[in-house]
C-alpha cells in the first residue's frame, strides 16, 4: 500500500503542480487574501472527487478489459511522455508566474470562478479521470494510490494559498520555474517508463 501511496503522491503532484491557469488563479487569490481557504478547498475537493471516480471507478472498469488496459497503458505512457517533454522544454526557457490585477470579488464570485477554472478545463479530466484512474487501477493498492494523489492535491492547494506571500517573489524567478519544471519532467518520464515496462502492474 505504501508504494502505491508514494506513486499517487508523485504522479498527483507532477500533474497538479505544473504551471497553468488554475495555479495562477489560486496564487492570485492568495496574494489578495480573497476567500483563500474556500478556493483551496474547492480545488482540492474537485480533484479528490475526480481522482476517486477515476481510481475507484473508471480505472477499475478499464482494468477489467485487457485490450483497453493495454491501450490505456501505452496511451497513458505516451501522455506522460508528452507532459515530461513539455515540462523539460519549459525548463530551458525563461518564464514566471504572475497574478493579474483585478477588483475585489465576492465569495460567490470567487466560488464560481474557482469552479470554472477547475471544471471547464479539459486537462483536469485527462489528468484525474483518465491518467490517474488508469495508473491507479494498475497499482497493487488502488486505495493507497488514491490516498496519495488526494494528499498531493490537498497539500499543494492549501500550501499554495498559505505560502502565497512568501512564494510570489520566488515564483516570479525564471530560475525557480526551471527547477520546478525540470523535476516535474523527470518525474513524468520515470513514471511513463515504469508504466511501459509493466512496473506498475500488481504483483
Amino acid at each position: 500500500m505504501w508504494m502505491s501511496a508514494v506513486q499517487g503522491v508523485l504522479l498527483g503532484a507532477g500533474l497538479i503542480i505544473a504551471i497553468g491557469a488554475q495555479n495562477a488563479f489560486v496564487l492570485s487569490q492568495g496574494l489578495r487574501r480573497e476567500h483563500v481557504w474556500l478556493v483551496a478547498a474547492v480545488c482540492a475537493l474537485c480533484d479528490w472527487v475526480l481522482v476517486g471516480l477515476g481510481v475507484l471507478g473508471l480505472g477499475g472498469l478499464l482494468a477489467e478489459q485487457s485490450t483497453l488496459m493495454v491501450l490505456a497503458r501505452f496511451g497513458g505512457a505516451a501522455y506522460l511522455g508528452w507532459l515530461a517533454w513539455q515540462s523539460l522544454r519549459r525548463a530551458w526557457h525563461a518564464h514566471a508566474l504572475h497574478a493579474e490585477p483585478r477588483p475585489p470579488a465576492s465569495r460567490r464570485q470567487v466560488l464560481v470562478a474557482t469552479l470554472a477554472v477547475t471544471l471547464l478545463n479539459p486537462q483536469v479530466y485527462l489528468d484525474t479521470l483518465v491518467m490517474l484512474g488508469v495508473v491507479g487501477a494498475l497499482q497493487e493498492s488502488p486505495g493507497g494510490f488514491f490516498i496519495g494523489a488526494a494528499f498531493a492535491s490537498f497539500g499543494w492547494f492549501f500550501g499554495l494559498v498559505a505560502a502565497a506571500s512568501w512564494l510570489a517573489p520566488r515564483l516570479e524567478s525564471p530560475r525557480a520555474w526551471r527547477v520546478i519544471d525540470g523535476l516535474i519532467g523527470v518525474t513524468m518520464a520515470v513514471i511513463a517508463w515504469r508504466l511501459l515496462a509493466g512496473g506498475m502492474l500488481p504483483a
